[in-house]
C-alpha cells in the first residue's frame, strides 16, 4: 500500500496516481478513472478531479494508496 501524506487539504485522484507511481501522465489517469477502473473509498470513481482527503482509500487493480493528514 502506497500511503500519501498531504501537503494541502486535499489532493486530486489523478493527482495521487501520479504521485503513488501508479500512471506516468494525468492523460494517462484521466484515461483510467474515465474507464471506471479505479475505486475511492469502495465505489468507483469516474472524476479526475475528484478531492480525497485524510482517510480516503484509491484503489487501482492490486494497487491501493492512502491518503493521510
Amino acid at each position: 500500500m502506497e500511503i500519501i501524506k498531504l501537503k494541502d487539504d486535499y489532493i486530486k485522484l489523478g493527482q495521487a496516481l501520479k504521485a503513488a507511481g501508479l500512471v506516468g501522465s494525468g492523460v494517462e489517469a484521466k484515461a483510467l478513472v474515465l474507464d471506471g477502473l479505479v475505486k475511492v473509498n469502495g465505489q468507483v470513481e469516474t472524476r479526475r478531479g475528484k478531492k480525497l482527503y485524510d482517510g480516503d482509500l484509491v484503489e487501482y487493480g492490486n494497487n491501493q494508496i492512502k491518503i493521510t493528514g
